[in-house]
């Protein structure tokens, strides 16, 4: 009865519809074909959050103009790419793809810049590029790119959208991705839709969460918890012209959206979709986790925020179905896997997810160098859907939160409380022996709790080294930034750079100096580039080439390594050693190929008991190979010796 009723209510959809819908037949049946099989689902899911308003049949009609109009508004070689993809439906769980995060300005200086570097990819063996929001922001208060105010239009700084056009033409050229960003939660105060809202426009006052005294701001406050303890306490923010009270979970000058105004929702969905018809490939989508909001709630990780993304990705299947979304969605272990969306094998939401917790943990380790708290926590996260993936980092644009469980911590013989002030303490140099140089960001005086910014290389001892000049510290920390990069090459999903640590960069203190950014201590991990120092990259026995050269080699072995492919492919090792990380990677049509990744985070040499692989298949591990090296392992005692912090990718030799 229930599915009656939506396809009725399609036909008068499409009754009023279709009239305008002008273009070849052929083309527009394919559009009706993709509606009426995902309508049953728009139907539900937009009823669910809708359902209740009086205008709900016209709002879904609204939807449907805006989903048939990006479909006809779609270029024909993107249409193309969208039957390829539904095809070839598990394309982006190959082990080809390698991406880099990067902000145009540091990287090339805009978007012109940007495209006379694209060489510089291929070079590397990236062929998936995320660059960083460029959208228009206001000149200060713009969060990084993340407080928009037009989302159709560029920052002049970093160009026009004719430059972009040319970027994507030729990224496409080249077989490389393009990632964009569309900031979902919220917008700056300055957007068009803030601007209308303070000027007593009800229609766009309706487009936030606007109160007229404290009474229900309090009342979200119980429960809400602050993102920027230090730098935007609270969650709310005093309009002077407005005389209202704004919901603002970030920062003063981000107004959060209200998606329980369907508006909002079509509005983002127009969005979204008008950039994936400029050519992304991927939609990152920023701060999925706080869509919705509910009194007595932390008003994180609701369950109308999947149904927002599930409807999100129903719409986009209509109109372009090679599009694929990443969830920015930096949440507890326990709440990561459901932004994929709650099936046994299809991505319903979001196919692609941030690992924050491996990279969170791939820090511990380096810390402490055991991996205690890496095999308790990896072992106790639920396996993802089959037909999603990953995004594997060990370094991003923001701070390093450390969001394992305490659960896990326990487990592994910690305490919570003190076991994230050490590593707090480590990463700043503020322990004894620590060669990290961090800074603490969003320190929360009431919690003591505190996140980590700084670059790679700075927090893996690179900085301190150099200071020191001494070579052994040098090598030392060279050896971690290629270890931990050789676990998210190999772990399973897709690996991303952070542009810079392919150069070893260290932090950039003279950003903080800086009035426009330099109150947010993240900007020392987000660098410009020196092309000079990076020509350094062809000069052997320079960091820059160790780091750059180890990096290309990877790369370019995963690329020719089936069984690195993300199909779930994965079996982790306890290998009785604390200090080593190892697991198999393996394709069961072809056993003889599986892959033996073992990492040690000690800095003195461990082994691996040979007896031990045996039993896990390997029946002659004496005589495993390296995939890099071409070299097998010294064996000392019947172990395979793995020198201090090193690693290894192993096979049978054939």
């Amino acid at each position: 009865m229930y599915e009656q009723v939506s396809h009725s209510l399609l036909n008068r959809i499409l009754s009023r519809v279709s009239p305008e819908l002008q273009g070849d037949e052929k083309d527009l049946l394919t559009f009706y074909i993709r509606l009426g099989a995902n309508f049953y689902a728009i139907h539900n899911l937009f009823s669910t959050l809708y359902g209740e308003r009086e205008d709900f049949e016209q709002q879904l009609t609204n939807l449907v103009e805006r989903l048939a109009r990006g479909y006809l508004q779609r270029p024909a070689d993107l249409k193309e790419l969208d039957g390829w993809r539904e095809k070839d439906y598990n394309w982006f769980l190959s082990q080809k793809w390698t991406g880099m995060a990067l902000y145009c300005k540091g990287f090339a200086g805009d978007l012109k810049g940007l495209n006379t570097r694209l060489n510089y990819f291929e070079e590397l063996g990236v062929n998936l590029v995320h660059i960083m929001p460029m959208l228009k922001c206001p000149e200060k208060n713009s969060d990084g790119g993340y407080a928009v105010s037009d989302f159709r239009q560029l920052d002049p700084r970093a160009g026009s959208l004719e430059d972009l056009d040319a970027v994507t033409r030729e990224l496409k050229q080249r077989d490389i991705l393009l990632v964009l960003d569309v900031v979902v939660n919220h917008t700056s105060n300055r957007h068009q839709w803030a601007e209308a809202a303070r000027q007593g426009d009800s229609r766009y006052q309706d487009y936030y969460y606007l109160y007229d005294n404290r009474a229900i701001p309090d009342q979200f406050e119980q429960t809400m918890l602050e993102v920027f303890p230090t730098t935007s306490p609270g969650n709310f923010t005093w309009d002077e012209t407005m005389q209202k009270w704004v919901m603002t979970v970030f920062h003063d000058y981000q107004w959060d959206l209200n998606y329980h105004n369907p508006e909002v929702f079509i509005e983002m969905i127009d969005i979204i979709l008008y950039w994936a018809n400029r050519g992304a490939d991927i939609i990152r989508l920023d701060a999925v986790a706080f869509l919705w909001k509910r009194l007595g709630t932390s008003c994180q990780n609701l369950r109308e925020a999947h149904l927002l993304l599930q409807l999100m990705k129903d719409c986009c299947q209509v109109t372009a179905p090679g599009l694929l979304f990443i969830a920015e969605a930096i949440v507890a272990p326990s709440e990561i896997n459901k932004y994929f969306g709650e099936d046994a094998v299809i991505a319903k939401e979001c196919e692609i997810a941030y690992n924050a917790t491996f990279m969170a943990l791939l820090w511990d380790a380096i810390a402490t160098r055991n991996c205690k708290l890496l095999n308790q926590a990896i072992a106790n996260l639920p396996v993802k859907l089959d037909q999603a993936t990953w995004l594997n980092y060990v370094r991003c644009h923001d701070d390093i939160g450390l969001g394992f469980a305490d659960s896990d911590i326990l487990q592994a013989g910690y305490d919570p409380g003190q076991h994230r002030k050490f590593l707090v303490d480590f990463y700043t140099g503020n322990f004894p022996g620590s060669p990290a140089r961090g800074m603490p960001f969003a320190k929360n005086e009431k919690t003591g709790d505190a996140r980590i910014s700084g670059t790679l290389a700075s927090l893996a001892g690179l900085e301190s080294a150099l200071e020191d000049a001494d070579s052994e510290q040098i090598d030392l920390a060279v050896r971690r930034i290629l270890l931990l990069h050789s676990l998210i090459m190999s772990f399973g999903g897709i690996p991303l750079l952070y542009y810079g640590d392919e150069l070893a960069t260290i932090n950039d203190y003279g950003n903080l100096a800086d009035p426009e950014i330099g109150y947010d201590n993240r900007w020392i991990h987000r660098p410009q580039i020196d092309w000079k120092r990076a020509e350094q990259r062809a000069q052997a026995g320079t960091v820059e080439y160790t780091v750059f050269e180890g990096l290309k080699e990877m790369i370019a072995v995963r690329r020719e390594t089936p069984a690195f492919a993300d199909f779930n492919n994965r079996e982790l090792l306890n290998t009785g050693n604390e200090h080593l990380f190892a697991f198999i990677r393996y394709r069961t049509d072809l056993p003889k190929t599986n892959v033996l990744v073992v990492a040690n985070f000690d800095v003195q040499a461990q082994g691996i008991s040979c007896e031990f692989l045996r039993q896990h298949g390997f029946a002659i591990p004496e005589r495993l190979t390296d995939l890099l090296t071409g070299k097998t392992l010294e064996v000392v005692n019947g172990n395979l010796l793995l020198p201090g912090c090193e690693f290894a990718w192993l096979s049978e030799t054939q």
